[in-house]
């Protein structure tokens, strides 16, 4: 059985047949355009060489642990395999990370699109024009006005700042383990915990590290097991309760939540 794709991120686009496709970035400068239809998976490299391959995480439900209430285990289990691409470029994780502060998560995927056909790089692929994030020096060249037409007007000083300290530091950073990678990215101004865990997330694949509190995991949570009781929207013990249920097991952790998000991404 094909496993399901993970499409939380706000590249993914769906195509006219259903598929879906995104353009990315790898660390070595690489260009790949990436689709998922029926057959699963497929990759090309437009631009750049091909040394560094884009990487899918796999997630299976015969991980979840041991102590998930039985109708959330049941959703999941019925979501089956889930893949979710590990994205290959740290810079574009820290900015989706940083557009989705204080805004929607629907708000947020429009705001990454218009702020990538804006001021970043457009591919052409068989799904149409596929559009990147601008590179960390690009962002520091643009003007307070650029942010303010395409609505980053908020974000402008966390982006500007995060640019400044990535082209000084990526290097170092691209070569931590998640956790400590969070750490890191929290000594940008205006780098929260959770926008730092989200961001780490997103490019190491481990999920064990992501903010567990976050809405949408206790938004889809709930929806999945309706007749579970869960902690209110301002009760600070969904994020305790929620690791607790995996103790020490990262693995474990880590497919509770990714299984969780996209289970949220299929229903919405």
């Amino acid at each position: 059985m094909l496993a399901v794709l993970t499409t939380d991120h706000p590249a993914w686009i769906e195509t006219g047949s259903g598929a879906r496709a995104r353009a990315v970035r790898t660390a070595s400068g690489g260009v790949w355009v990436l689709s998922w239809d029926q057959e699963g998976p497929h990759m090309r490299c437009v631009q750049g060489a091909e040394d560094a391959k884009p990487m899918f995480v796999t997630t299976d439900p015969s991980c979840l642990p041991s102590t998930v209430p039985a109708e959330l285990r049941t959703g999941l289990d019925a979501l089956g395999q889930t893949r979710r691409l590990a994205n290959p470029w740290l810079w574009d994780a820290i900015t989706t990370a940083i557009l989705r502060q204080v805004v929607r998560a629907e708000q947020a995927r429009k705001l990454y699109r218009a702020w990538c056909g804006a001021f970043g790089t457009t591919v052409e692929s068989p799904a149409g024009e596929l559009s990147l994030a601008p590179t960390a020096q690009g962002v520091l060249t643009l003007n307070d006005e650029q942010f303010t037409d395409v609505g980053a007007k908020f974000h402008r000083s966390v982006l500007q700042a995060a640019a400044a300290q990535y082209e000084r530091d990526h290097i170092h950073w691209q070569r931590m383990e998640s956790r400590d990678l969070v750490t890191a990215l929290t000594s940008v101004p205006r780098i929260g915990p959770w926008t730092a865990a989200a961001a780490a997330a997103d490019y190491t694949g481990d999920f064990s590290i992501y903010p567990h509190d976050d809405l949408a995991v206790r938004t889809w949570a709930a929806q999945i097991a309706p007749a579970h009781t869960w902690p209110g929207k301002k009760d600070k013990t969904f994020g305790p309760m929620w690791t607790a249920m995996a103790g020490s097991d990262r693995t474990a952790l880590h497919t509770l939540t990714l299984s969780t998000l996209t289970w949220g991404s299929h229903a919405r």
